[in-house]
């Protein structure tokens, strides 16, 4: 009788067991490497400037779909007052998780520490379910490798390696690389018998004489291009650190330190390439030179090329749904600009990264790197957004399309410099140097020393 009941405590155990495994547990406990439920809820906070919360919403969603737990709060700032908001928050300790910061920014913010670099692996939660019976509901933690350093030249160009990585740490990825270009009227190129834009400058000179109009008291009627003076051109520091670096002036050390004044090491050439590219910007807005087609005077020199009024502007792919909007019968294309002594092309871009105060760093940098590296994810951003590729798989694509070829084509040879602790510093004093060699009382050499002196001092 005894051994009986033994037998049928054993087969009920059995049983229960069979039952458990069945739904998911095994007996004593949930599987191995599960906790029972669902992951605790995540909240990350994500601000970023010029970009509507359209933009981003297709990634928050794909994101969340895969990590129902993980909620993404989105804030778009004004940029004017963008980075005050962001200090403010971070001294009250009430900052974002992620941040949208310029590429020139990136190393300020790293020597203050405010950010964080990536991790080499990432450690979240996941949702499973277990069992073939009754369906039960498990937490998993998944350890994945993020990226390596050779991953970060085999996805991106050069200039992201060259700004985002910093003693051999990966400190912010971009979702997208914008490039000065050319924008052109096409029918006034047409009607000045110029069948293609510029493709150097030597061409860019002879096409703004050409389409350059003056009447009698040397009154421009039409300007041949949107270039030459400081305060009425869109990113007359970004053309004019394109000229120079297209000169092969040396922007700065491996340091940091400002040194355009100078000559680069083994440059055998005769002149300060800065100095040229300086009177060579500023020869546009000479009334007394051959290429004069520009002066303080004019008007904004987007109102300008929107209004019809100048040939050539140089813009960012910003513009293009700013033209589209406000200067809808306009006939414009977009080109690369024009080559100078050294093949390369300025960079324009923001970088997403993580805040060293952020209490969810893994899911963070996990999210900036599926915004920045899935090719379906990334590309639904770009159509939505309108933005260039940062990716190179998506350059060939991009390199077809009627706007953005341009960009795609300049990505690969696009630089961009450190400009110090403080970017504004940097803006103001190259549009002194612009505005003082117009004036023509300090000598051209003296004015760019100021300048590189001014920088520096402003670390």
């Amino acid at each position: 009788m005894i051994s009986i009941l033994k037998n049928k405590k054993f087969v009920l155990l059995l049983i229960i067991c069979l039952l458990f495994v069945a739904t998911g547990f095994k007996c004593g406990g949930p599987p191995e490497g599960l906790t029972p439920g669902k992951p605790d809820a995540v909240t990350l906070n994500y601000w970023k400037t010029w970009e509507a919360s359209s933009d981003i919403s297709g990634l928050i969603s794909q994101y969340k779909a895969m990590h129902p737990h993980i909620q993404i709060n989105y804030r778009n700032f004004n940029y004017d007052t963008f980075e005050e908001e962001l200090l403010n928050a971070l001294a009250k300790d009430r900052g974002p998780d992620i941040v949208s910061l310029h590429n020139t920014w990136l190393r300020k913010y790293y020597v203050d520490g405010f950010i964080t670099q990536m991790p080499a692996t990432t450690t979240l939660d996941y949702t499973v379910q277990r069992g073939s019976i009754q369906k039960e509901t498990f937490t998993e933690q998944r350890v994945s490798p993020t990226l390596t350093l050779k991953d970060i030249k085999a996805l991106f160009p050069d200039v992201v390696y060259d700004n985002q990585v910093i003693n051999g740490q990966v400190w912010g990825l971009p979702l997208s690389i914008d490039t000065l270009v050319l924008f052109y009227n096409s029918d006034l190129l047409n009607n000045a018998g110029i069948i293609y834009p510029p493709k150097d400058w030597n061409e860019f000179k002879n096409q703004v004489i050409k389409l350059t109009k003056l009447d009698e008291r040397n009154n421009i009627i039409q300007s041949g291009a949107a270039i030459g003076t400081a305060t009425n051109i869109e990113r007359a520091a970004d053309i004019l650190s394109l000229l120079m670096m297209q000169n092969n002036a040396p922007m700065t050390d491996q340091f940091g330190t400002v040194m355009f004044n100078k000559v680069a090491p083994g440059d055998v050439v005769e002149f300060v390439p800065a100095i040229q590219a300086l009177n060579f910007y500023t020869s546009f807005a000479s009334p007394a030179k051959q290429v004069y087609t520009w002066n303080e005077r004019m008007q904004n020199s987007l109102q300008a090329f929107m209004s019809g009024e100048t040939a050539f502007f140089f813009g960012y792919s910003y513009h293009i749904p700013l033209i589209e909007a406000q200067a809808q019968k306009l006939n414009f294309e977009v080109t690369e600009v024009p080559k100078g002594r050294i093949n390369v092309n300025y960079a324009n871009y923001w970088v997403e990264t993580v805040m060293t105060k952020s209490t969810h760093q893994d899911e963070a940098w996990d999210f900036i790197i599926f915004m920045a590296t899935n090719k379906k994810a990334n590309k639904s951003y770009l159509t939505a957004s309108r933005k260039p590729t940062a990716l190179l798989e998506n350059i060939e694509e991009q390199s077809t399309d009627l706007r953005l070829a341009a960009f795609a084509n300049q990505v690969l040879t696009a630089k961009s410099w450190y400009k110090g602790t403080n970017a504004k510093v940097f803006e103001s004093t190259f549009n002194e140097m612009i505005s003082q060699n117009l004036e023509g009382t300090l000598d051209t050499k003296k004015i760019i020393d100021l300048a590189v002196n001014k920088i520096n001092y402003s670390q």
